[in-house]
């Protein structure tokens, strides 16, 4: 791509001459011998660089996940972790990347962000690239995925990971769906699961929650209904596929532990997407929970913890059927659609890779993403990969750079090169000692797709 085109994002293009103001680590004859460049943006959005001594040609536009607007500090970021970090320049990419113009659910900025950062960046070093990929994490994953939908005149190809690939209504309403579990089956008491007026009131709900699942763990019918909540909220048993376990005990307790944390991370974190929404844009009125769960992928584990407690499952699924009443906001659902929500509409060749278990973006979300882009006619610029890892976004550097590999290896040829599970382990070990744990699979169907897209 040199000679380089200038990048111009929509709303960089419809306000011509929009200064940016950058403060320089390094001046930019420094870019060939390695440097850090840092600058800032009018609205508030500062940037990182880095520029490796060796360029190999290609710039890493990183997009971050998300940073509760509660909690202070908001830097900007060039890659996920140190290690990736120095992965990535060890093998020649220039990294930049942005801190958004504010912290909470950045979504409907991000995106002018980073393309207005990568072109004060490329401005300032005087780089001009061969290629542009992007690729981000959690919230940054669906950043990347709707720069992906983007008609950028630059970026050429896109790699979300651990992405939140179902757009922000889907992920409140499977998370709501969790909530109200919890609520009429273990609370015993009506709860505020959506709708904050304020943090305090997020912070509460997420204590009695809590509270709630704590002491349902006490006994056996707690510990199914527990099983059932976690298996809305799309966890699973917390073990690697290598070190599976059938002790439903065993299961249900990592379900129980991962459901507490969840609780504590993601209700307080509607309170910041209901701020961007200007309102609630979630809800189950005429949700068939009977029907929902017949999907989950829980559902066997769950069946039996009922029975092993004398508990009616199809009883308490018809319990949260006929509880749901909690409607949306119709206005504040639109500005989510418009903001965060992706069409499968890709402008660009894209690799997505997931954790097998990860609580905060399950990995059914790479099913719906696929559904998305297989009704858009672009499945031939999609290919998703699995590792088999605990955690949220819990990748080694060698899978990182294993799937960055293969995107800039599909943008260069114009087309896919083998990527089984073994080529794709064989590949990351070439690159870097951390290790890789890919696997040949399909994600489960999600059961946050309330509007039926597909």
């Amino acid at each position: 791509m040199s000679p380089r085109v200038r990048i111009r994002s929509l709303a960089v293009a419809a306000v011509a001459g929009t200064a940016l103001s950058v403060a320089l680590v390094a001046p930019p004859a420094m870019a060939d011998a390695g440097a850090d460049y840092s600058g800032s943006l009018p609205n508030g959005t500062t940037w990182l660089a880095s520029v490796p001594s060796d360029w190999n040609g290609t710039v890493m536009l990183y997009s971050h996940g998300y940073r509760p607007s509660f909690v202070p500090g908001n830097p900007a970021s060039v890659a996920p972790n140190d290690a990736t970090k120095a992965l990535l320049l060890e093998r020649g990419y220039a990294l930049v990347g942005s801190s958004y113009a504010a912290s909470g659910w950045a979504v409907p900025t991000a995106v002018d962000d980073q393309l207005q950062s990568l072109d004060a960046m490329l401005d300032q070093t005087g780089l001009e690239p061969d290629h542009v990929l992007a690729y981000g994490t959690s919230m940054g994953g669906l950043v990347t995925g709707r720069i992906a939908e983007s008609a950028s005149d630059v970026i050429e190809g896109a790699m979300p990971t651990c992405g939140l690939m179902e757009g922000a209504v889907d992920l409140n309403n499977y998370q709501l769906d969790g909530s109200h579990a919890i609520e009429q089956l273990l609370a015993g008491q009506d709860l505020k699961i959506e709708g904050y007026a304020s943090l305090n009131e997020a912070f509460a709900t997420s204590a009695a929650l809590s509270a709630a699942v704590q002491e349902g763990q006490k006994t056996p019918e707690g510990r199914a209904r527990v099983a059932l909540a976690a298996a809305l909220f799309h966890l699973s048993d917390g073990v690697p596929i290598a070190e599976a376990t059938k002790d439903t005990a065993v299961q249900q307790e990592s379900l129980y532990n991962q459901l507490l944390g969840t609780i504590g991370f993601v209700t307080p974190g509607r309170f910041d997407i209901e701020a961007t929404a200007g309102g609630n844009a979630t809800w189950n009125v005429g949700v068939d929970y009977g029907k929902l769960f017949a999907h989950s992928e829980d559902r066997a584990l769950v069946a039996e913890l009922y029975r092993e407690a004398g508990l009616d499952l199809k009883a308490d699924l018809a319990t949260l059927t006929q509880t749901a009443d909690i409607a949306a906001d119709p206005g504040s659902v639109e500005t989510l659609r418009a903001s965060s929500t992706l069409t499968g509409d890709l402008q660009m060749p894209v690799v997505s890779m997931h954790t097998l278990d990860d609580v905060l973006a399950p990995v059914q979300v790479e099913q719906e993403y696929a559904e998305d882009v297989r009704a858009a006619h672009d499945t031939n610029l999609l290919r998703q990969f699995f590792v088999d890892h605990v955690g949220h976004c819990n990748f080694t550097p060698a899978e990182i750079a294993a799937g960055i590999e293969v995107l800039q290896q599909r943008v260069e040829s114009g087309h896919w090169s083998a990527s089984s599970a073994t080529v794709m382990n064989r590949l990351a070990a070439s690159l870097d000692d951390s290790g890789s744990a890919f696997v040949s699979t399909q994600p489960g169907e999600f059961l946050g797709d309330r509007e039926g897209r597909h």
